[in-house]
Parts: structure tokens; C-alpha cells; sequence
């Protein structure tokens, strides 16, 4: 319940003359949810691709003032979303002062508050708890023990004080009691081992805490919020069934179902600087391309499902995508840059550290799969842009890049280095006769570095779609005609691409 001029109030007595009823957590939760849905607020703000799936039954359950469990691959915003529960909290409650359990003054919990009430009374001091203090995380490791979580008798106490250790006043309360009143999460759930899962049963259920055999009946009001990956998708543990029957509501999460919302996601989640957002240019197809690398992996033969593909893939890469392209401009002095297709390979580091290999892609090693996973997105969304070259294939129709691969076929190479300038860079791209029509033809409205771009496009889906031969070279890469490439090379040649390989 929310009260204004909490700070004239400062002691019981005051409370009591305020109006103030205690309520729930739960109850809690549920009242500013409701409020929050009446007056059109925005929920969970900036959690995108939810709105249809996972923020729906985050409001049934906290409707239904239910414990949750968010079960999804890594990388799917299930901690955010936890931590974004506390705006549903009241700015602002009251709890004894000095207590560390948060006690209610109307509802006290620990012998300590007990005491001072009976000694005090209507003096007893107050403090005014923010909302942010109301949250408690805890990331689930294998070292995490009972006295952790629950607590344990504190002996140096016990002395001190001369109490024997079945009394509450020497125990040494873990992090749940303390959360009492607030947000307890638990992340990675199944990492905990199963017997610490075990202590959580009562808690959960009868608000039981048994420390070193003593029982201690503490109506402890949490909010328990857990997150972990799916029980198959992980060797490294499970939820005890036992426990997962006493959290009422399992969330499954998800990653993005399509191309714009995974964009919003990485523009939202990107941290570029102020100077590199105002000096380089990323064209939409750009972006749509980080994206599509990310789907790309997802389903990914050589990538194991079990482990997911974080949506923090995209968005590192597209913060490497955009400092590729602004070290060029430093490196030539130039005053602005202009993303190009061949700016991916800055990328590869992005994508090499956050995908789990499966046999295959082992054997293939993890750059050339970055290599395949970009080629495939050029392939996925080349057709947004010019016509597909397997379809013109397949209708026997005049091709409109026949005079580009007859350029390549008559013997022509055409080698697009990483570092160049933007000047050395158009020279290089205006070489291949038809190109520039091409894009002329399809897109006529586009500026000069639009047009360098999807003529750049077009090489690289050519080359994806098996009209073209795409060669990496150290500082950069090589097109030429698909059927040169395959025919048998001169040891001088073969020497030059020694330290070349082919996707």
C-alpha cells in the first residue's frame, strides 16, 4: 500500500496513525500489475519479441501470485525479466529498523523485532525501504551450500551471548530469509546440487527453515523467481522433480521469431560510441545481415541446438561490424565510413566464441563455420534485393548477371582487400562490366555508396550461389570464375594461394 509523506513517518505509533496495511508480496505484485495493465503502462519495457508469449504468462502468474521458473536457452533476457519484476514493486514500504530479516512493523517476524516492539512499543524507529533493495540475485554453482541460502548457527555468537544454538538469536540468517519481503532469484537452477535443492522444499511450500536440525517456523513472504535451461538441453544438472511440482509456473522463453525484432533487440542492446554512431553509415542491409548470421547458426548443422545461439551474437557483431569499419576510416583518415559486405570478417571473432560445435563443425574448425554461417545469410537475403539466381536457373530465363560470370569466365580475377579506401574501393567494384547496371536496373533510387554496396552484394550472392568461386586470402578475399577455380593450377599459382581456402 502506497502512503505519502513517509518521511514524517518514523516510528510505529506514526504508522499505525497513517492508514498503512501490510499486504503480501504476492499481493503485491499482483495489485501494481493490475494498475499498470488499467492505465496502458508499458510492462516489462524494452523485452522485445515477448509480447505475444512470455509477458502474457509472466501476468498470469503474477496474477495467479505464483513462484515462476523461466526456462529457455542462454541469451533469452530470463534474468532481465527478473529484474525488471521489481517495478511492480511499491516504491516504498516500512520495516523495523535495524532488522535484518526486513521486518513488518505490523506483522513482525524475527525474535529480534519481537523484542524491540515489546520494549519500545508505539516508539519503535522505522525505516522506509526502496523497491531496489528488494531484490536479491544468486547465481547457482556447484560450492553454493545450505548456509549460504538458508543460514547456519553462528558459535562465536552463541558465546557472546551465552545462548545455546537452538536459539533463533544465534543464527546467522543466509540470503533467503534476508530476501523476506522482496524478490529472491535463483539463476541456473539446475547447477545447484540436488540436495541443496532439497533445503528449498519446505520453504517453498510450509515456510519451514531447519538449521543444523533446529526447526524455526518463519512465514518467510518471498516472491521465489528461477531461471534455467531446459532439463535435456543440459549434462550439467536438473530441477529435482520434487521441487519443480511446488514452483506453480514454468515460463518457456524463446529467441526472436524474426528478422525485425532481433534488430530492434541488437540496436537496443548495442553499445557503440557516440562518435562512431554519428560517423558510420550501416545500411539496412547490414543489419539484416548480422541477424540473419544468428538464424543462420540456430540452425546450423554444425552447431549443437542443445546449446543455443545468444542473442548477444548479433549484438556483438554488430558492435565489431561497426568498429571495422570505423578503424579503416582511422586508418585512411577519412571523415566517414560506409559498412561494406567484406567488413564481415571483422566479425568472425563474434561469432567463434559463442557457438558450441558439434562433431562436424569440429572437424570443419570454427572460423571456416563463421565463414559459412555469414556466406549462408548473404545467400538468405540476397533475393530481398535482386532475383534469385537458383530460380532463373531452374526457369531456363535469360539471367541478368550473365554478363558479370561471362567477365569472370574469359579469365578475369577481382581481389577485394579488407583495408582499402573508400576511393580504391569503388575503383575495385566498377571494375566488373554489368554491375553497376545491374543495380541501376533493380535500384534506381540509391545513392553512390548504396549502389557500391549492393553491387558488392551481388558478387557475394553470386559466389554463394555457385556462380562465382569466393576465396579468402589473408587480407581479404578473391572472386573468379567458378570453373577456372576448378581446374588444375601452375605451381606458381598454387604457391600464391597457399595460405588461401575456398568456402
Amino acid at each position: 500500500m502506497e502512503i505519502k509523506n513517509i518521511g514524517q513517518i518514523k516510528n510505529l505509533g506514526q504508522l499505525k496513525k497513517s492508514g498503512y496495511r501490510s499486504r503480501s508480496i504476492k499481493e503485491e505484485l499482483r495489485s501494481n500489475l493490475i494498475q499498470k495493465m488499467k492505465s496502458g503502462e508499458k510492462i516489462f519495457p524494452g523485452i522485445i519479441g515477448y509480447e505475444h508469449s512470455v509477458i502474457p504468462d509472466l501476468q498470469r502468474a503474477i496474477l495467479s501470485r505464483h513462484n515462476i521458473t523461466l526456462l529457455g536457452l542462454r541469451g533469452q533476457a530470463k534474468t532481465r525479466i527478473a529484474r525488471q519484476m521489481i517495478d511492480l514493486l511499491d516504491d516504498y514500504i516500512p520495516v523495523i529498523d535495524g532488522s535484518e530479516l526486513n521486518d513488518d512493523p505490523l506483522a513482525p517476524l524475527s525474535r529480534f523485532a519481537k523484542d524491540l516492539i515489546a520494549e519500545k512499543g508505539d516508539e519503535t524507529p522505522i525505516r522506509w525501504m526502496h523497491r531496489s533493495e528488494r531484490y536479491t540475485e544468486k547465481l547457482a554453482t556447484p560450492d553454493v551450500s545450505i548456509a549460504d541460502l538458508i543460514g547456519d548457527v553462528d558459535p562465536i555468537k552463541a558465546a557472546s551471548l551465552r545462548l545455546p544454538y537452538s536459539d533463533e538469536r544465534v543464527i546467522h540468517f543466509g540470503l533467503i530469509p534476508r530476501s523476506h519481503r522482496g524478490i529472491f532469484v535463483i539463476n541456473e537452477l539446475p547447477d545447484l546440487q540436488a540436495r541443496i535443492q532439497v533445503a528449498l522444499f519446505n520453504i517453498l511450500q510450509e515456510r519451514d527453515v531447519q538449521i543444523r536440525g533446529f526447526n524455526i517456523r518463519l512465514p518467510l513472504d518471498i516472491q521465489f523467481v528461477f531461471t534455467a535451461n531446459p532439463e535435456d538441453y543440459t549434462n550439467r544438472g536438473a530441477i529435482v522433480t520434487p521441487l519443480k511440482d511446488r514452483i506453480e509456473s514454468q515460463i518457456l522463453t524463446h529467441y526472436p521469431k524474426n528478422i525485425p525484432a532481433s534488430r530492434q533487440i541488437t540496436e537496443q542492446e548495442a553499445r557503440l560510441h557516440q562518435e562512431a554512431q554519428e560517423k558510420i553509415q550501416v545500411h539496412n542491409l547490414i543489419k539484416d545481415l548480422v541477424e540473419q548470421v544468428a538464424f543462420e547458426a540456430r540452425q546450423s548443422e554444425y552447431i549443437d541446438p542443445k546449446s543455443g545461439v545468444s542473442a548477444r551474437l548479433s549484438i556483438s557483431a554488430y558492435e565489431n561490424l561497426v568498429s571495422t569499419a570505423e578503424r579503416r576510416m582511422l586508418l585512411h583518415n577519412e571523415n566517414s565510413a560506409f559498412i561494406r559486405i567484406s567488413d564481415f570478417s571483422g566479425v568472425i571473432q563474434s561469432i567463434t566464441g559463442k557457438v558450441e560445435l558439434v562433431y562436424e563443425g569440429e572437424q570443419e574448425g570454427t572460423t571456416k563455420v563463421a565463414h559459412i554461417l555469414i556466406g549462408k545469410a548473404i545467400r538468405s537475403q540476397f533475393p530481398q534485393y535482386f532475383p534469385n539466381p537458383e530460380k532463373l536457373k531452374k526457369k531456363q530465363d535469360t539471367s541478368p548477371y550473365q554478363k558479370i560470370v561471362n567477365w569472370f569466365a574469359e579469365g578475369h580475377t577481382l581481389d577485394l582487400i579488407s583495408d582499402i579506401t573508400q576511393k580504391e574501393y569503388e575503383a575495385v567494384v566498377n571494375r566488373v562490366p554489368g554491375l553497376k547496371e545491374l543495380v541501376k536496373e533493380y535500384h534506381p533510387e540509391v545513392n553512390r555508396e548504396e549502389a557500391l554496396l549492393l553491387m558488392e552484394l551481388v558478387l557475394f550472392g553470386l559466389a554463394e550461389y555457385s556462380f562465382l568461386s569466393k576465396y579468402y586470402l589473408e587480407q581479404g578475399l578473391q572472386f573468379k570464375d567458378l570453373l577456372n577455380s576448378m581446374l588444375p593450377v601452375s605451381e606458381e599459382e598454387e604457391e600464391e594461394e597457399r595460405d588461401s581456402y575456398q568456402v
